[in-house]
C-alpha cells in the first residue's frame, strides 16, 4: 500500500514545536547567608559549600 511522502508538513511540525520553550530557572534566597541560588542545588559562599541552608563542606576542610 502506498505511503505519503511526508506525513506532516514542515509548517505543522514547526508550529507544534514553537510552544516548547525553556523555562526560566527558579531562584531562591538563603535566609542565613542571603545568597541567591538555584533551587535544589548546592552553592558556594566564599569557600564554604551550602545545601538546603546548611553548611555541607567548610572551606578549611576542602583545603586539607
Amino acid at each position: 500500500m502506498p505511503n505519503p511522502k511526508r506525513r506532516f508538513s514542515k509548517t505543522r511540525t514547526a508550529s507544534r514545536r514553537s510552544t516548547k520553550v525553556a523555562a526560566v530557572p527558579t531562584l531562591s534566597k538563603d535566609p542565613g547567608t542571603g545568597e541567591t541560588h538555584l533551587r535544589h542545588r548546592a552553592y558556594k559562599v566564599g569557600e564554604d559549600l551550602y545545601y538546603n541552608g546548611k553548611l555541607v563542606v567548610s572551606g578549611s576542610e576542602a583545603a586539607e
